[in-house]
This record gives C-alpha cells, structure tokens and sequence, in this order.
C-alpha cells in the first residue's frame, strides 16, 4: 500500500460550501498551513484512531516542525470513481460496480461522488451527489468496449472536482485492468494538476491475468499517480477480493487524523519539501501521509466546515 494524504502550498480563506472558484489566498507572500491526512496502523494492519496530538512528530527536510491544528474526527470528502470500461472489463464490471458501490455505503453519509467509466474517452455516469440510492441507480454496466484512456479519465475527474466539489478534501479513485493506451494528456500533466489541487489519487489495479510486459507499465503509472499525492495502490490477486479492497479503502479515509502545521521556512521558493509523520504508542506503529508538497503555486485548504481544533501549547 502506498502513501496517503492531503496537503498543499497557501492557506486559503473558506466558508462552508464555497465554490472552489470563489477561494482565494490568505497569504499571497507567505506558506500557510500545511494540513496533512494521516494514517496510522498497528502492526497487525489495523488502523489507529485514539492516539492524541501529543504522539505525533512532523518534519519538513529533515526539521521538525510544530503541529498548531489537530484533528480526530471524520471530515467529509468529495470523490470521483473512475471504472475501466475497455473491452477487457466486461467480465469484471459487475464485481467492480458493486465494490464501489460497497464503498460509497461505508463512507461517510456526507461524502459527495460521482462516478464516470473510460474507454477510449472518459464518460460521466453519475453527477456528484450524496444520495446512495441515485448512485446505485446510475451505475449502469453499458457494453465494455475500445482502449483505455486512463490518464485522460483522471484528469476529466480533477477537472470535475475542480468545478463542483464542495468539499476541501478531494480524492479519486480508479479501477483498471490494464496499460493506458488511447489517452491524450501526460502522466506528468495528470501528476501536477493532482499536485496543485490537493487531490488524492487511489487505484486498484486488476492485473492479475494481464501480460507481463503490460501490467509491469501499469503499474509504474498507478504507482507513480497514487505516490506523488498520497494515495493507497492496490493489486488484488483476484475479484473476490475487491470487495474487501473497497471496505478496506473506506475505513481509511474516514479514520485518517488531519495535522497542520505552519513551516519554519517560509519562502515560497517553488522547492519540494519533503515531508515525514512519526507516531508512538505502545506498540510499533506505521503512518502512512503524503510525502511532500510543492512551496509555491498551490494553497493550503482549511477543511471546508472550518472546524479545526488548535493543538495545546
């Protein structure tokens, strides 16, 4: 499983459910908070929920720096579900749609989705909503046909959380069963876009009975996409086990600790900080969080309701 999180570059000014388009920065000269996702597991693979601010470390290049904005509870997330919908899926859709079915109904009840399916161009299924019954309606399984325009499909889904998401936290989902072939937009264009708007990139990739020389390419995309945001990647060895996968993906989102702290450096030099989460308790713990972010370009988004809680001094 690879790195997951949320973080970004200038603090910006928010009010609960306020377009995106409408946001603007609080410190046009200076970095603002950097607010991390976190997730924590014990070494039986079993998320951590009850630590308190008081076990978490954070270092920047190496630095430790101070947490100010500490965070326990489950924080809405705006998601995009992306399904493979190339000729190669048409024995698989049916497992996978009720997977991400699973997944939505395991969420948080004011997470907002929408799910679009790719072939050799990205269609929108279902608008973003928050009703379980219209996402089980939507969800249709059409004739699964043509190549596979992955790239292309994530960047229609940041596009779209761009334009319509209400919540600050942003994530996407995709489900793949092979090598983009039909896209026209770069890896490096989907990576930055991602980058710049915070979004968290998640994967299953089903390449199990793929050719090797194919699914070893698939791989190096998914792995690249859900590392550089933060994301969690996995391969299953079969169908059976993407149910579980979905649950598993659900749980970790809505137990992840949200940490801000504001950077000893400030300079808005366009560097790449690296970015590292300790955590003790009283067993050996692991934290999985995004590992950097770019200073300069990119804010730092509050969580949309504002409710943060300030960290004791």
């Amino acid at each position: 499983m690879r790195v997951v999180a949320y973080a970004a570059g200038v603090a910006m000014a928010l009010a609960p459910g306020t377009p995106a388009a409408e946001r603007r920065p609080v410190f046009p000269s200076e970095i603002g908070l950097v607010i991390l996702q976190v997730t924590v597991k014990n070494a039986r693979g079993e998320a951590v929920r009850n630590l308190d601010r008081g076990a978490f470390s954070v270092y920047e290049n190496g630095k430790a720096q101070s947490i100010i904005l500490f965070r326990q509870d489950d924080v809405p997330v705006s998601l995009g579900i992306a399904i493979d919908n190339s000729g190669s899926m048409r024995d698989k859709r049916a497992r996978v749609e009720a997977a991400a079915l699973a997944l939505v109904r395991a969420s948080n009840p004011d997470d907002e989705v929408f799910v679009l399916s790719f072939g050799d161009k990205p269609r929108l299924d279902v608008p973003l909503t928050r009703d379980t019954g219209a996402l089980e309606a939507g969800i249709r399984r059409g004739d699964a046909i043509g190549g596979t325009a992955l790239r292309d499909a994530v960047e229609k889904a940041e596009e779209y959380l761009g334009a319509r998401a209400t919540h600050e936290r942003k994530a996407i989902l995709v489900v793949t069963d092979g090598n983009d072939n039909a896209s026209t937009t770069t890896l490096e264009r989907v990576r930055a876009e991602a980058q710049r708007a915070g979004i968290v990139i998640h994967a299953i990739g089903l390449l199990a009975d793929a050719d090797e020389g194919k699914a070893r390419h698939a791989r190096h995309e998914l792995d690249d996409l859900t590392d550089a945001t933060g994301g969690i990647v996995y391969y299953p060895r079969g169908l059976d086990e993407v149910g579980g996968i979905a649950l598993d993906l659900a749980r970790q989102i809505r137990s992840q600790y949200t940490i801000g702290y504001n950077p000893q450096n400030q300079a808005l030099d366009g560097s790449y900080r690296k970015v590292r989460v300790v955590a003790r308790g009283s067993e050996r713990l692991s934290v999985r969080t995004r590992p950097g972010y770019r200073a300069g370009g990119a804010g730092v988004e509050l969580p949309a309701d504002g409710r943060i809680i300030e960290a004791p001094k």
